[in-house]
């Protein structure tokens, strides 16, 4: 595959830990009608670490405050029994004791993504083609953490929110790969490719398998919905289409692991030892 630039254009809890708000049991209020509740360990420490994260409030149990790190030490926690937080969070939600009430994090649109890009030799894109369900959307996002993604691109329509289950989900990721939200996925292709992005399909009927193809070093990822993938017109306007190599025992992997595995691959012969 030609190289890219050819397309021209194209700690502990310390003391500072205060209970002074332990009084305050209102805990459905919600001081913007913009925010949300996310739980669990990592999101809702990731949340804090994040500066363009606006965090309202923080429900903590007296036993998860002493696996704190050291970041949450000038935080007003609000002290509230393991109940209290599943009255935000559901009965079922694995919220390990923290819960946080959080703004939107800003919306980044795709002009934004690919200013912030145009200067890399290697860069890195996924595209999800109506993928609906917010936990697979949240494990994507937490591979893209992992294997150094740039951005994670959907429809406006026909895509789940960034709420609590793909926060969750995403184990801190949310608060590391910008989400996009696009009007129509093939104009952004379009876009990306006068940008000098390759765009590369996943697709279970490909011919090239994933592992003996050259991923291009301004690589974007295209990935379809959890039941019938890409959709022909997405399909067709990707510059090639690739598969990953299974056992004929099953028929598909699940499409968070399938978008690790991709991402894997481009880590694997462009990131070596970053």
């Amino acid at each position: 595959m030609p190289n890219a630039k050819n397309r021209g254009s194209r700690k502990s809890p310390k003391s500072g830990l205060r209970d002074e708000n332990r009084n305050k049991r209102n805990l459905g209020a919600t001081p913007s009608n913009t925010g949300h509740w996310i739980y669990g360990h990592h999101t809702v420490l990731a949340a804090l670490n994040n500066p363009k994260r606006d965090v309202r409030r923080v429900l903590v149990t007296t036993r998860a405050a002493g696996k704190l790190s050291c970041q949450i030490e000038t935080r007003v926690l609000e002290f509230v029994t393991p109940k209290e937080i599943e009255q935000l969070t559901g009965a079922n939600a694995v919220h390990q004791g923290i819960a946080a009430e959080v703004m939107h994090l800003n919306k980044r649109s795709l002009a934004d993504i690919s200013t912030l890009v145009e200067d890399k030799e290697q860069a890195l894109l996924v595209i999800l083609d109506q993928v609906t369900d917010p936990r697979n959307v949240g494990a994507i996002l937490r591979s893209a953490a992992a294997f150094k993604a740039d951005a994670l691109i959907q429809q406006e329509r026909n895509s789940p929110p960034a709420d609590q289950l793909m926060a969750k989900a995403a184990s801190g990721g949310l608060e590391h790969i910008d989400l996009i939200n696009v009007p129509n996925i093939n104009r952004a292709i379009e876009k990306l490719k006068t940008n000098g992005f390759w765009i590369i399909g996943l697709d279970s009927n490909a011919t090239n398998f994933l592992n003996e193809t050259e991923l291009p070093k301004r690589c974007c990822l295209v990935l379809g919905a959890e039941d019938s993938g890409l959709r022909r017109l997405t399909l067709k306007a990707c510059d090639k289409a690739v598969r990953i190599p299974i056992s004929s025992n099953t028929d598909s992997l699940n499409i968070s692991n399938a978008a690790a595995v991709a991402m894997y691959e481009f880590s694997r012969q462009h990131l070596k030892g970053t």
